[in-house]
């Protein structure tokens, strides 16, 4: 019945999406004509989704996946991604994210908030990481102090977020991201402040296959000065990402790599699972991620074996939409 509902979810989202791209040259036509309110409302509708990209920085570059074991498996693909300043962006311009104000309170910080996304185009969004960076601010400087993960799984559209520490941070697995990857083992995730180059790295430790598997995206800031419309910058980007993430799933099952079951079939209760394991690691006298001391905490919990105070990450997840509900 899944496949069911994919399929036609597929055939839906495309012939949509070619009737808006169709009308894109019409769209920049009547940019030229009409009066800038009129031509931002149009743009709201066929562009980059919400209020259009506003006030945003353009970044292009490349994401890159290897898996190691069982069998060894490597892809890289081009990417656009768009970074969002949340303070200075139009209404709707990130409809369906954290606004600013959401974002500073979830990470605990107290200045600018940006958001690395890719936008959606011609009526389809695809994200399978979104990032906010949280700045704090000290005097007249500010530093990036925390970082959001915002992960999506593809084709449920299940969500998860929670905070990270950018310079070096473990998490436990929160979320059922692919069909050939089980729910044990830990992400070690990293992100630099984004500046003319950005980098963002996961790696996944699992208790039997060890470190099997690294994501990395890589891109560098382009001039938007020369784009006359950034529904063109981003036509079907996030087509390209689902189509990447179907193509290879479909070679991983050629491989004869195990398909695994969503968990919430067989063990209902592994968001609480995941979120004890996190405490656990956080706990650990072996974990101390670069500036962990200076982290807000969102709950603390005594590890009555060891007398130490453990941190708890809040991790806040979100069901999937019909038909994957």
């Amino acid at each position: 019945m899944e496949a069911l509902f994919l399929l036609c979810s597929i055939v839906s989202t495309c012939f949509t999406s070619l009737a808006l791209s169709l009308l894109l040259p019409v769209h920049a036509l009547l940019r030229r004509l009409l009066p800038p309110r009129a031509a931002a409302a149009l743009s709201s509708r066929i562009g980059c989704g919400g209020g259009g990209c506003g006030a945003a920085a353009l970044y292009e570059g490349t994401v890159w996946h290897e898996r190691r074991r069982p069998v060894r498996h490597s892809f890289r693909y081009a990417v656009r991604y768009a970074l969002v300043d949340l303070d200075g962006a139009p209404p709707g311009a990130a409809a369906g994210h954290l606004s600013a104000d959401e974002a500073r309170r979830f990470a605990g910080t107290n200045g600018p908030i940006f958001l690395l996304t890719i936008p959606p185009s011609v009526g389809y969004e695809q994200n399978p990481l979104s990032l906010y960076y949280c700045y704090d601010l000290k005097g007249a400087t500010q530093h990036l102090h925390k970082c959001i993960a915002e992960v999506t799984n593809t084709p449920w559209g299940e969500r998860v977020l929670f905070v990270f520490n950018p310079n070096s941070d473990l998490v436990a697995k929160p979320l059922h991201v692919s069909p050939f990857m089980d729910m044990l083992g830990n992400w070690t995730i990293k992100a630099n402040a984004p500046r003319d180059n950005l980098y963002v790295a996961i790696s996944v430790q699992h208790p039997k296959l060890g470190n099997y598997f690294t994501a990395t995206l890589k891109a560098k800031r382009v001039s938007s000065s020369t784009l006359s419309n950034h529904a063109t910058f981003f036509w079907l980007m996030p087509h390209k990402v689902a189509l990447w993430i179907y193509w290879h799933a479909f070679k991983l099952w050629w491989k004869n790599v195990s398909f695994i079951q969503h968990p919430r079939y067989t063990n209902p209760m592994y968001r609480e699972e995941a979120a004890e394991r996190d405490r656990g690691l956080r706990c650990c006298e072996a974990f101390h991620p670069d500036g962990m001391k200076d982290s807000p905490p969102t709950g603390t919990n005594s590890d009555s074996s060891s007398g130490k105070s453990c941190v708890d990450r809040c991790f806040v997840w979100r069901d999937a939409k019909w038909p994957w509900s």
